[in-house]
């Protein structure tokens, strides 16, 4: 292999900018990375904004501080890296509620995205199927199975588990539903322990087990400043030539690596590769790899996968009456367009205003109920408006201001087998064309931590396949 070499990745997120980082540690010296972002703007679903005179998030608000087997987050693990985990914030409220019967109930404690692992916890919000968990005599899941989270769940414990518990939760991070969403790819520490486990509360208590959680230490975190800090730092670290509004188009092999067609069909640049790192969502990958003349399997695989669209609305409000929460989820019994809400300058004590005015931000949008996104942004910022003051029980003052935030086509929806597909296309990558990898939510999972680990892994991959690290 010529050196140095020419690594092209194909996605300024967070997980193509983590894939930077990771080469810029790991690949031998003079090693020339290439971002290219379709984009004007770097960090994908990461961007903090300003609204009423103080900063916001306009998309992901934090990250998990730990990874499902216990050990530090890759998250965690990248600020360090980054010099930024000074910076580190906790939320200063840590309760949530959720919307039952019109009401606003706290979430049970004790329970694993939803799942209790103690009934009696949960009989606030919803009451369990009596005597449903039966111990069979063999584990809740054979070695290679995967179901629904919602199959498996309501069989267990009950259609009122699932619909007042289980579904918004799932609902909060992945804007699907629980009946549709793997529980391999969405709840791996639980799907694991089910493969073990006769009952679902003895697999939902072998998963907390494997990586108990001292009493008080945080769950979450994100950086003073907002975690556009993360998205600057990470550009500055991974030493890549960072190339904006450029659209890669096309995707063909050379005798030597790579060739990518990249800018607009009228006048393309052509740029050769010794290895190409897709970092962007399933779509887009799809249709790369459809130029590849031995990928049209991976690609139809890739491009099959389904994504939620939703949008953020964020209200700045003088003076209002909130509770002592940190927001609430509505189950979808709810009937209500808002699926998640956040008080945003009450969970992040950092972020409260000497004036009063507070920001509360709402999540609208469900899988397959994109319909409901299609009015314009003073009549979602109304409807929210309407909708929050309903579940308060209070006329909320009207904003000072407001942001709405469409993110379409953003949260991928992984039905059961995810993780076997993403395995197959990835196992025909690596014997067809071993310098081509592909990272990112789509195939590993939502979330910071987990798109940081997927750039990370694929960096690896392509160092591997280059013929070693320095």
């Amino acid at each position: 292999m010529r050196q140095p070499w020419r690594v092209a990745i194909v996605g300024g997120g967070i997980t193509g900018l983590a894939a930077a980082v990771r080469l810029a540690d790991r690949a031998p010296a003079g090693t020339e990375v290439t971002v290219y972002e379709q984009s004007g703007v770097l960090g994908g679903k990461l961007r903090t904004g300003e609204l009423a005179g103080g900063p916001v998030e306009f998309g992901a608000e934090s990250f998990l501080m730990r990874d499902p087997a216990g050990g530090e987050s890759a998250a965690v693990t990248l600020v360090r890296r980054l010099g930024l985990a000074g910076d580190i914030v906790h939320p200063s409220v840590g309760q949530a509620a959720l919307v039952v019967d019109g009401g606003l109930r706290p979430v049970p404690g004790g329970t694993l995205v939803g799942v209790p692992g103690d009934l009696a916890k949960v009989t606030t919000v919803a009451e369990p199927a009596a005597d449903a968990d039966r111990d069979a005599g063999r584990p809740l899941l054979a070695p290679d199975a995967d179901v629904s989270v919602g199959a498996l769940v309501r069989a267990r414990f009950g259609d009122a588990v699932v619909d007042r518990l289980v579904d918004p939760m799932l609902g909060g991070v992945y804007a699907g539903r629980a009946d549709d969403l793997s529980l391999a790819a969405t709840m791996p520490a639980l799907a694991r322990a089910a493969r073990v486990e006769h009952t679902l509360l003895g697999a939902v208590r072998a998963a907390q087990a494997a990586a108990p959680r001292a009493p008080g230490e945080p769950v979450f975190g994100t950086l003073a400043g907002g975690l556009s800090r993360l998205v600057e730092a990470a550009a500055v670290a991974g030493g890549a030539t960072i190339r904006r509004t450029a659209a890669v188009r096309e995707l063909t092999p050379t005798a030597t690596g790579w060739r990518l067609t990249v800018g607009p069909t009228r006048d393309p640049e052509l740029v050769d590769a010794d290895a190409v790192l897709l970092a962007v969502p399933a779509r887009p990958a799809a249709r790369l790899l459809a130029g590849v003349a031995d990928l049209a399997g991976a690609a139809a695989t890739v491009g099959a996968l389904d994504y939620a669209s939703v949008a953020l609305v964020t209200l700045a409000l003088p003076r209002p009456e909130l509770p002592a929460l940190s927001g609430f989820l509505v189950p979808a019994t709810e009937g209500l367009l808002v699926k998640a809400s956040t008080f945003f300058t009450t969970k992040w004590g950092h972020l409260a205003r000497p004036d009063g005015l507070a920001l509360v931000r709402a999540s609208v949008g469900r899988y397959g109920e994109e319909a409901s996104l299609q009015v314009t942004d003073d009549d979602l910022a109304e409807a929210v408006h309407r909708e929050l003051s309903k579940v308060l029980g209070t006329p909320l003052p009207a904003p000072v201001a407001r942001h709405v935030q469409r993110w379409g086509g953003s949260l991928p929806q992984y039905t059961p087998g995810h993780l076997d597909r993403v395995a197959a296309v990835r196992a025909a990558l690596r014997g067809a064309h071993p310098t081509l990898a592909l990272a990112g939510a789509g195939y590993d999972g939502v979330g910071i931590p987990v798109c940081v680990r997927s750039g990370a892994t694929a960096a690896e991959e392509i160092i591997t396949a280059l013929g070693g690290s320095a």
